[in-house]
């Protein structure tokens, strides 16, 4: 045999190696929601393939998000029992026959938003809003598999099969990093800028290290809770204001001679946290805004006169993956620390009440 023909086998027996069990898949248990509070890991549908350019993953890790806890506390309405989850990693299981640039067996990270990444939107920088954009958490990736749409366009394969220590990394890429990071770009963070972080959730906190990496001066993280300080130091914060509100406000103004922070992250969403954001911020600053809003509505004569930028919302994280990945399997970043706890999948309902009572920072699942 030939070693073109040797490598054609090797490859085929790969393969094969993740031909979808339909069997065991037909299904699978996974986190559903049935109102504030009640979350339950029961059996549902596994995922198929539905249109040809699906994939199916083999889940390795999923998480709870902070924006989880929305519905989990009454305040986003649900209708019925809602499969619960968008934030992924893991094995292409299956792909459609339109897929052509991920294969089984590969290791792949997705955006929490499925696109196409051709559009004029996503090639402008916003996957998020894509013609095509499909909200992942749809599909419940809070269990074993998950059909991915858009796999061409959503998904990212790693360099090769990862080891075990970075997959949280990996697994945080998908969402938390990607919104962290895009919150310091909408805020412009860079060389010479200070940035103040307004939020000290996991999303707040990878937002100080997102920061760091683009070079900030000066990191300011706004947090109550000392092993939050502790975590947003480790990731490059260089001050801590515990005051929150026009207190937090007078404190950043104090800070900075009495002009603002040139570039704020709002990472919360609640009408306190927004403005406490603009009012943090100098005159030609930056907000990056990634909290989830609830509830908010921007007086308009004030922010007519505040003379800042805004820019937020559902963060593009599949234009960031590529670089996120690299970073990561370099290992010149671990935003994995902010998995404070890691619990097995079907233990799910324990993760949501640790970081409903600020137990964690953010929950790690393990299928």
């Amino acid at each position: 045999m030939s070693k073109t023909e040797e490598k054609v086998v090797a490859s085929e027996a790969e393969t094969e190696s993740f031909v979808p069990r339909q069997g065991r898949r037909g299904t699978m248990r996974g986190a559903v929601l049935y109102g504030p509070g009640d979350v339950r890991f029961e059996e549902r549908a596994a995922p198929t393939i539905q249109e040809p350019t699906d994939a199916v993953l083999r889940i390795s890790a999923t998480c709870v998000c902070g924006s989880d806890l929305w519905p989990y506390r009454g305040i986003q309405a649900i209708n019925g029992p809602t499969p619960m989850g968008h934030e992924y990693c893991g094995f292409v299981e299956e792909v459609g026959s339109a897929v052509k640039q991920v294969v089984p067996g590969q290791f792949v990270v997705g955006s929490f938003f499925a696109s196409d990444n051709t559009c004029a939107i996503c090639r402008a920088g916003f996957q998020s809003r894509c013609v095509q954009a499909q909200p992942l958490g749809a599909e419940g990736a809070q269990a074993p598999f998950l059909r991915v749409p858009l796999a061409d366009g959503t998904l990212v394969a790693t360099p090769d099969i990862p080891p075990d220590d970075l997959i949280p990394s990996l697994l945080a890429a998908s969402d938390v990093l990607g919104t962290g990071w895009f919150a310091a770009d909408a805020a412009a963070a860079g060389p010479g800028k200070t940035v103040a972080v307004v939020g000290d959730g996991a999303v707040g906190l990878l937002g100080v290290l997102s920061a760091k990496q683009m070079g900030a001066e000066r990191i300011i993280a706004m947090s109550r809770h000392e092993a939050r300080q502790r975590l947003a130091r480790e990731f490059g914060a260089t001050d801590i204001v515990t005051e929150r509100g026009d207190e937090g406000v007078a404190r950043i103004k104090d800070m900075t001679d009495g002009l603002g922070a040139h570039s704020v992250i709002e990472a919360v969403g609640t009408q306190e946290s927004m403005m406490q954001a603009i009012r943090s911020t100098r005159p030609g600053g930056h907000v990056g805004f990634v909290g989830v809003t609830h509830g908010v509505q921007l007086p308009g004569m004030e922010l007519f006169f505040a003379e800042v930028h805004l820019l937020g919302g559902p963060a593009p994280v599949r234009g960031y993956l590529p670089e996120l990945i690299d970073l990561i399997w370099k290992r010149k970043i671990n935003p994995g620390k902010v998995f404070d706890l890691t619990l097995p999948l079907d233990q799910v309902a324990e993760g949501y009440r640790a970081m409903d009572q600020r137990r964690a920072i953010k929950t790690l699942l393990l299928p």
